[in-house]
Formats: structure tokens, C-alpha cells, sequence
């Protein structure tokens, strides 16, 4: 006797799937990555930012600016940054005025080589791969500038992590860029991107000085501006109907630094964008309260927050994040030694199929980890035998951040990028 298969094929779910309609418009204007067109409540930033930048316009080459923009995450630095970028050179470009807007990443590029190979790649200057020093490719920056009567924004985004894993040398190096070089014109501009002023205060007096010279610091959002802010993404990226001012106005209230969130307009904008998701998933067409409520409950704030920190981490940190996370959880304990990390980042490894890194690279992931605040590593004390490295984690919960680097970590893996 026969049996029907009732059984669907692939080709049909993802069919099926993909031709429901979606209540998204434009899911990427509510994704940390994106450039919008306006930028409710950061308008007097960008008039300063505007009024600090004005010599391109009125007597280019006559400075090289430096501005540091300070500020908690999710207040808005880097898309300040990007907007007046990209709106400020459009605006000179109508002037005649060659200007180029370079954003760099300081947490993917950790050395003082790779952020200036990435500004030469940014101005589209061919250099090789290898064979010159960043002096070499510094002075190539300077000399293309010059016969293209060019000028360039650079900002160092993450600026803190660059000055704390490439050290005050190389600070005083981009910092002091004009000091040692004799030119009239001079083409380099700076926007340093930092958390806040205490993270550079160990440099030397000289040179924070001139990074405190000119200064904007960006303060949490309230709950009326993060309403704005939302009410604004929300416009762009969702069909009309699909969300009401109830729903807005909650998540503003849980986040708004006035009602005793932490003011992150990155964590409000998540929190839509994964209701969103949720109400899709469900095959609702409007996001109800229910579905924030659904979502606050499985997001950690603290989580969210240290996704910048690691967004850019090369894999092999990142494994051992997730074997450090894996341990806490099995241990319950609240440190665990490197030993034991080391043993749990080999099974790790072999899980994903990667060749473990060894020992010395291990212990230099792990103080980058450190530095930029995701991990606390500390020495031993009394009361263990012989002096090993001690990791913990202070922020949760642990199974919600063991997901976020595990997904993270198989992204990664899927793009190829190590």
C-alpha cells in the first residue's frame, strides 16, 4: 500500500516565505549602519562641527582642524560624523572645492599601519599590500593631496581603542601630523570619535591638548528626542499603519535617560527593528505592544551596548570570546582561568572547524578583549597556586551574549573573513 508524501520541498517554504508581504519598507533605516537624511536633535552639532570645518570653504589649506566629538554609546557620534561628511562635501563640491570625507574604523584597524593604509585605500591611492612603511604610504597620503589639489576629513572612529592598543606614539604621529612637514597648505583635516575624555587623558600633555582643543560632546538622549528619533526611522522604514505613537512613545520611555534608561538611540532603534521582526514572524501587520514587551524581555541592554566593541573583532577573538562565555556558564563561577579558556577556545575551534592560534596570540586577543572593555582579565592573587591570567564577564545575562558572539562568529565564517 502506497502513502501520499505530504511532505513540503524546499523550493516552497522559501516560495511560500518569501512572498508574504512584509511590513517593512526599508528595514536598513532602522540598522546602526545607516546614513539617514535628517538627524533630529544633533542640528547644533552639526552647525559646529560646520563652523569648525569652514576654512575649506573661506581659505582652504590654511589649517588642518582636529575636532573630537565625545560622547556614550548610542548618542550619535559616528552618524554625526558620517552626515556632516557627506553633506559637507556635497555642499563644497558645488564651491569648486575638492574635499574627501574618510571614516575609519579604529577598532578593525588597530595598527597605526592599517588606519593609514586604510586612508590611502579611502582616497583611492594605490598602494601595495606590503613593502612600505606607514611613514612611506603616510607621505604618499600627502604628496597625492598635493598634486590633486586635494583636501581630506579624516575621522578615527573608536579613536580610544586606536590610542590605547597602538599607544601615545602613534597618536602623536596622526595628532602632529603638520609639525615636522614644511607646507604652506596644509590638506589633512581630523574628527576623532571617542567615548570620553578620561580614555586619552594618558597621553602626553601636549597632544591632549590639542584633542581637547576643540571639543563636542553629545549627551544621552531623553525620551521626547528618542520619540523623535523613532517616529522619524519608523516613517522610512515601515509601511503607514504598521506602527502607532503608542508603541514609539513605550519604547522611547524605556530607553529615554530621563526615565531612568541609559539615553542609546542605538538600543531603541534595535528594539523596533527586532518588534518588526517579531510581528512578521508572527504574520501580524502592525507591531503591538506585546511584541516590544516580547523582545525587551531577551535584549540586555549591556549586550547591545558591547556589539560595537566586538562588531568589527577578527574571528579568533571572537572564539575565544565565546569559549570565555561558555566557560562562565558551565562554571557558574565569576572568573575562570586562561588555562581553562585556552582548552575551551581549542574545542571552540574544532566546533567551527579552525586551527587554534597559539599561546602568545591567545593572551594578546584576550588583553584587546580587556582593553576595549568586554572582558576583565587580572592576575591572580593570594590563594592560587602559581600566577595565571583570571577572565570574567560583569554584564548579562550570559546566555543572550553567548548567542549574540555565536552568531556573530558563523557570520563571520560565512563571508570568509577571518
Amino acid at each position: 500500500m502506497s502513502h501520499k508524501d505530504d511532505s513540503i520541498g524546499t523550493w516552497d517554504i522559501i516560495e511560500r516565505e518569501l512572498s508574504k508581504p512584509s511590513i517593512f519598507k526599508s528595514r536598513e533605516s532602522l540598522a546602526p549602519e545607516h546614513i539617514p537624511d535628517k538627524l533630529p536633535h544633533r542640528e547644533e552639532e552639526l552647525k559646529q562641527l560646520a563652523s569648525l570645518f569652514r576654512h575649506l570653504v573661506s581659505s582652504p589649506g590654511s589649517i588642518s582642524q582636529r575636532v573630537l566629538i565625545v560622547g556614550s554609546v548610542g548618542t550619535g557620534k559616528t552618524v554625526l560624523a558620517r552626515v556632516f561628511g557627506r553633506d559637507f562635501t556635497r555642499y563644497v563640491s558645488s564651491r569648486n572645492i575638492n574635499v574627501k570625507y574618510v571614516h575609519v574604523n579604529c577598532h578593525r584597524n588597530r595598527t597605526l599601519y592599517n588606519v593609514v593604509f586604510d586612508i590611502a585605500k579611502q582616497l583611492d591611492i594605490l598602494i601595495p599590500s606590503r613593502g612600505l612603511s606607514y611613514k612611506e604610504i603616510y607621505d604618499t597620503i600627502l604628496n597625492y593631496l598635493e598634486e590633486n589639489d586635494l583636501y581630506a576629513i579624516i575621522t578615527l572612529d573608536e579613536f580610544h581603542y586606536f590610542a590605547n592598543i597602538a599607544g601615545s606614539d602613534a597618536v602623536y604621529f596622526i595628532v602632529r601630523t603638520y609639525d615636522d612637514v614644511e607646507t604652506s597648505v596644509r590638506r589633512l583635516n581630523f574628527i576623532f570619535i571617542s567615548l570620553n575624555t578620561s580614555m586619552l587623558s594618558y597621553l602626553d600633555p601636549s597632544t591632549e591638548s590639542y584633542l581637547l582643543r576643540h571639543m563636542i560632546k553629545l549627551n544621552q538622549y531623553d525620551s521626547e528626542q528618542l520619540y523623535t528619533i523613532l517616529k522619524y526611522r519608523a516613517e522610512q522604514a515601515f509601511y503607514e499603519n504598521v506602527v502607532d505613537d503608542e508603541v514609539l512613545k513605550f519604547i522611547a520611555s524605556y530607553e529615554g535617560y530621563d526615565k531612568g534608561g541609559t539615553g542609546n538611540a542605538r538600543n531603541a532603534l534595535e528594539i523596533l527593528m527586532r518588534a518588526g521582526d517579531l510581528a512578521e514572524r508572527q504574520g501580524c501587520s502592525r507591531i503591538e505592544l506585546e511584541h516590544v514587551r516580547q523582545v525587551i524581555s531577551t535584549l540586555s541592554r549591556e549586550v547591545v551596548a558591547i556589539s560595537e566593541a566586538i562588531m568589527y573583532s577578527p574571528l579568533h577573538e571572537l572564539l575565544i570570546l565565546w569559549a570565555t562565555i561558555r566557560l562562565l556558564r558551565k562554571t557558574g563561577k565569576p572568573f575562570v582561568k586562561m588555562g581553562e579558556v585556552e582548552r575551551e577556545y581549542s574545542i571552540v575551534c574544532e566546533l567551527v572547524g579552525e586551527v587554534p592560534r597559539r599561546h602568545t596570540q591567545i593572551y594578546e586577543y584576550i588583553m584587546n578583549l580587556k582593553k576595549a572593555g568586554v572582558i576583565d582579565a587580572r592576575t591572580s592573587g593570594k590563594g592560587q597556586r602559581g600566577r595565571t591570567t583570571l577572565i570574567g564577564i560583569h554584564y548579562g545575562p550570559l546566555d543572550t551574549l553567548e548567542k549574540y558572539v555565536e552568531d556573530l562568529v558563523y557570520k563571520k565564517l560565512r563571508v570568509g573573513e577571518k
